[in-house]
């Protein structure tokens, strides 16, 4: 059976033999998605959702094969280590306009799937409309999506949007050269991107046993937070719990009473495949839960930005 590590334990290990930080792995990381999602829709509520972003997902592994956009210059590299900086920063980055076509190719690839509802493939053809002739308008959308305000994103489209962009920045993130990323950055953050992360994940086997990953919603890359401390405000003493009681032992929501938000976290050891993004959407109804406990969210699902409307 796996032991679970009491955190003083956990802090008197050699760090130096836990990874910091855990790159997505190019070839498997959207088909792994992809697969967990067509799992997790089986009696599930969300279920026409959660296929249809298997689809997505399906489309961003395609794309994501050919995928090579550059990445940061060694002035930009340069900066990121005198400032303690994400070097592949998604708010402010200088995108490459080739990431449209990431875009323009996700849409084709639904459009052909020839499964999509009436309405989400009316979104697609719109999308596809303003690719075409207003793209500063894409533009203006990921630049709102990757800052996270929701007073300008269009829930509908986003979730499109945001693939294309998660293929970006998830090529980049596999790309990168672990040796350039600054020693220390932001807590809270993922030290790649700059990105919140979705949800976090304990891991079974290797180096990373026991240890609990937090996982990047745009690059798909996971970094290495001590157990039982707060993923927003680094408190470690109002750390609690809280699971659907006669539900799934492996997913539990980590609240904080310092600043009153929570994520979730899910053990490896007890969801077999789990994916934080699939996961965390397919378990919503312990977020209304910790709602109406008096707990925020620290931050949202990038494929789903106003789920009361979205239908299952």
């Amino acid at each position: 059976m796996q032991r679970i590590l009491p955190r003083g334990e956990i802090e008197s290990l050699d760090h130096t033999t836990i990874p910091r930080l855990r790159q997505p792995v190019r070839a498997s990381v959207f088909a792994d998605r992809a697969a967990r999602l067509r799992q997790l829709a089986q009696d599930n509520p969300l279920s026409a959702y959660l296929l249809l972003l298997a689809d997505l997902a399906d489309g961003q592994g395609k794309v994501l094969k050919d995928c090579n956009m550059p990445g940061p210059g060694s002035e930009r590299l340069d900066l990121a280590q005198a400032h303690g900086m994400p070097p592949l920063q998604a708010v402010g980055w200088e995108r490459d306009p080739g990431w449209r076509q990431l875009l323009a190719a996700l849409l084709d690839h639904m459009a052909g799937t020839g499964k999509l509802p009436e309405a989400a493939l009316e979104i697609v053809n719109k999308l596809k409309s303003t690719l075409n002739n207003d793209p500063s308008a894409i533009e203006a959308q990921a630049d709102a999506l990757l800052a996270e305000r929701e007073e300008d994103v269009d829930a509908a489209s986003a979730p499109f949007i945001m693939a294309a962009l998660q293929v970006y920045w998830t090529s980049l993130a596999a790309d990168f050269e672990e040796s350039a990323l600054p020693v220390v950055t932001p807590h809270g953050v993922c030290p790649l991107c700059g990105s919140l992360p979705v949800a976090s994940v304990v891991h079974v086997g290797g180096q990373a046993d026991a240890c609990r990953y937090l996982c990047c919603s745009l690059c798909s890359a996971e970094w290495h937070l001590v157990r039982v401390t707060c993923s927003h405000c680094k408190d470690t003493k109002g750390i609690a719990y809280h699971s659907i009681e006669g539900g799934p032992e492996g997913i539990k929501a980590e609240s904080c009473d310092n600043c009153h938000t929570y994520r979730k976290i899910f053990y490896q050891e007890k969801v077999l495949g789990v994916d934080a993004i699939a996961d965390d959407l397919a378990s919503l109804t312990l977020d209304m839960l910790m709602g109406e406990a008096g707990y925020s969210r620290a931050s949202g699902n990038p494929l789903l930005w106003q789920s009361e409307q979205v239908e299952p």
